[in-house]
């Protein structure tokens, strides 16, 4: 396994701690990724990348510029100027109108108030908007409108010639910090703790107006909500930064099911024991959720937690992941995970079945599972009686790719081309299939060296 750190090689944050957290030996005989390409160009953190194709995607960052790469080659395509401080959102934009070719756009947000559209094809701007009375903070695209959001300290609606259809009124200062669409042109978003579902419609006359109108507000989170995903047309996720989880139905917003992390259980009598997501106050936040239709992947302070959403509990935890704060995590189309970290690495997962032994003592829930809590009788035989009918499961660590000299801001997964890095050392990194990548540059020498025969028999 190649394993470079790059840039003076800056030990990874909580090192000393490092016996707790699981490792792995360099015979990685299940990761891919031995061979990397290092993207230079921008000047600050790289905290977005955004897959515009099979093989393009943008990044961008603190530095206020976007670039648009090959994934393949690692070839700079573009770079973009145009904003004056930090991204703080980007979103892709297929769209056409009919008469039109598809046009692959990128919608850009900053700290400096305006919002940007750009053609990925040619790499100019379409279009600036700097009417924005605060920082826009999230951005979502409802394709199959043509239309797409911002949200800051309003919701406004744009169609994407950047002409503003409709906005509500100011919500408030701390804005929204997260937006999910939602079945029958409704959409949710996160301000605060409060989840605030809008409801989208057509103006009856004819004209390209719209109407957006505030239809309902759930106020079940204790804290901020940090992360907010969409599982299907059913169902959604959000979670806060106290370890809150919330399962809602997509269609009539209910809550279907939680897990909770109250630390006071005083303060909340009639309350049900739930589920502590993690043990520590500090450790709490769910940095980021991801989801298939069986489970959600949920990235709290330092652990992995995949919660089955049929059975509606934790089936499988890894308590020390990373040595610091998980930020972003992801399902492959296998039964594999990536997630990657502050303290710079980039970690790749297996869901794997536990064979249980007949003799095993059976846990009666996740308090008991992972060390804490105590089980009555009754419980432990409702818990045996389940224990039987399913399965265990835990996360093994399969892959560590050690390249970053910081955090590890997210990443992007594009198949067989590999892996796609983003980092405070302000670097991008692709990860490739070493040997993928020796059977292509032996295939090509083999075609060079062909057609050079035939030019020599030729002559």
């Amino acid at each position: 396994m190649l394993r470079w750190l790059i840039g003076g090689g800056r030990e990874p944050q909580g090192l000393a701690e490092k016996s707790s957290v699981q490792t792995i030996g360099e015979e990685q005989i299940q990761n891919p990724y031995t061979e990397l390409l290092v993207l230079k160009g921008h000047q600050d953190i790289v905290r977005f990348l955004v897959q515009i194709d099979d093989c393009r995607f943008a990044s961008a960052g603190d530095d206020g510029i976007i670039f648009l790469w090959n994934a393949q080659t690692g070839e700079k395509l573009y770079e973009l100027h145009g904003h004056t401080h930090k991204i703080t959102a980007i979103a892709p934009f297929s769209s056409s109108d009919g008469t039109e070719e598809k046009t692959d756009l990128i919608i850009t947000a900053s700290a400096d108030r305006t919002v940007i559209v750009w053609d990925c094809t040619s790499g100019r701007q379409v279009q600036k908007v700097s009417c924005f009375h605060s920082t826009v903070k999230c951005l979502t695209v409802l394709q199959r409108l043509n239309i797409w959001l911002s949200g800051g300290s309003d919701l406004c609606v744009w169609n994407r010639k950047l002409d503003l259809l409709c906005k509500t009124s100011h919500l408030t200062d701390a804005g929204i910090s997260a937006l999910v669409e939602l079945p029958k042109n409704c959409v949710a978003a996160a301000v605060g703790k409060e989840l605030i579902i809008f409801r989208l419609s057509a103006s009856n006359n004819g004209s390209e107006g719209w109407n957006v109108l505030e239809v309902k507000r759930l106020v079940d989170h204790q804290d901020n909500i940090s992360s907010l995903v969409s599982v299907n047309d059913l169902t959604f996720v959000t979670g806060s930064h106290i370890g809150e989880l919330i399962v809602w139905d997509a269609l009539d917003w209910t809550k279907q099911a939680s897990e909770c992390n109250f630390w006071d259980s005083s303060v909340h009598p009639d309350v049900q024991p739930e589920i502590k997501l993690s043990q520590s106050p500090n450790e709490t936040s769910v940095q980021h959720l991801t989801s298939d239709e069986e489970c959600v992947f949920a990235a709290v302070g330092k652990s992995i937690y995949v919660y089955n959403l049929q059975m509606k509990r934790v089936i499988a935890c890894q308590r020390t992941a990373h040595d610091s704060s998980v930020l972003h995590i992801e399902k492959l189309p296998n039964r594999q995970l990536i997630s990657c970290s502050e303290d710079g690495s980039v970690r790749i997962w297996e869901l794997r079945e536990k064979q249980q032994l007949p003799a095993e003592p059976v846990p009666t829930g996740f308090f008991n599972m992972w060390g804490f809590g105590r089980a009555n009788k009754q419980a432990n035989q409702a818990a045996k009686k389940m224990q039987e009918n399913t399965p265990m499961y835990f996360l093994e660590l399969v892959g560590d790719l050690i390249g970053h000299s910081s955090a590890v801001q997210m990443f992007l997964y594009f198949g067989e081309l590999g892996l796609a890095t983003c980092s405070a050392d302000h670097l991008i990194i692709l990860w490739k299939d070493g040997e993928r990548e020796s059977s292509l540059r032996s295939l090509a020498l083999f075609k060079k060296l062909a057609q050079n025969g035939d030019l020599q028999l030729k002559l």
